[in-house]
Formats: structure tokens, sequence, C-alpha cells
């Protein structure tokens, strides 16, 4: 089965799976990077929802275990229960759900030394923007060949990709998607 065609399923099992998009945007933001965090009005500002969807999300995801809460200065900060049975496949499906898996396996074929290969930008803070920011770390990189796969990608996962080469913009947060 294509990557494609695994992708898509992928994606209509999650929209069968997952009816409420509040649900849906809490995982990706939790479980797309194991650092992230949010709490109930930061969430609500974020996506833009209404504080009682949040509220009611978070706590159905916090009793059924997929989360953890820590109580700091007034505030009520949630993260992935990293220690949860279901974490990992979790976070996978996340990753093949955003289409993360496709770029990191096409970009290490055949694009030269590649020492690493991070998230940045909304994707590595669990937002599904649309626009997947990538910053690629390395020696003789084949930047054309990177450039139009990145195209490529892009088409197929109907998202726009931004490729920043061995130059790190101002992104603070960061996801190490591979490491040499």
């Amino acid at each position: 089965m294509s990557t494609f065609v695994a992708q898509r399923l992928i994606n209509l099992m999650l929209d069968s799976l997952i009816t409420s998009k509040t649900r849906l945007k809490l995982l990706i933001k939790f479980f797309v990077s194991a650092s992230n965090q949010g709490y109930l009005r930061g969430l609500a500002d974020e996506f833009q929802e209404s504080t009682n969807a949040i509220r009611k999300e978070l706590n159905q995801l916090e009793e059924a275990g997929y989360l953890t809460k820590k109580s700091e200065k007034n505030k009520i900060f949630y993260s992935a229960n990293t220690q949860h049975s279901l974490f990992k496949p979790l976070q996978n499906l996340i990753h093949t759900f955003l289409g993360i898996e496709d770029v990191v396996d096409q970009v290490l074929s055949r694009s030269g030394d590649v020492q690493s290969v991070s998230l940045i930008g909304d994707y590595a803070k669990g937002l599904d923007s649309g626009l997947i920011k990538v910053l690629i770390l390395g020696q003789d990189l084949n930047q054309a060949y990177l450039l139009q796969l990145a195209q490529k990608v892009a088409e197929k996962l109907n998202k726009e990709i931004k490729l920043y080469f061995n130059t790190e913009p101002q992104e603070g947060q960061r996801v190490i998607l591979y490491t040499k």
C-alpha cells in the first residue's frame, strides 16, 4: 500500500473515530511533541473555541489517562501522558495524519549528508495550520532535490511546506524528527 493511500485511510479513520474537531486539535497539539503543553484559556484562544468545549475535551482525555495535568501559578497545565501505553502509537498516528513521516523518509533517501531534520513553526507547537516548516541540517545537501520533493509532498498532503537549510529561523519550539 502506498504511503499516500495509507495516509488517506488514517485521515478517514481519524475523522470517523474522532468526531470532535476540538478533540482532534487537542490530540495534535499534545501528541505531535511530548514537550507541548497548554492551559484551558490559552488553548481556547489558540483554537478559537469556547473554554467549555476545551474543558470538556481536556477532562475526558485526562480521565482516560492520555493527558496529565499539573498546577502552576493558578493555572492547570495539560500535557501528553508519555507513560500511557498508547502514547507512542498515538504519536505515530498523529505524525502520519500530519504527513510528517513522508517528509522525513523522502528527505533521508537522496538528499546528501543529513545530520538532522526538525519540525519548527506551528506544527512543532501542535497546530495544524497548513504550513509545515522543516529545518534540515547537514553537509552537501541536495537543495534542488529537497525543494522539488517538498513541492511534491505539499501537493500530496494539500499543505504548504517551507524548508530551511542549515540556517535556523527565529522559531521557538522544535520537534526533532531525525538525528544522525
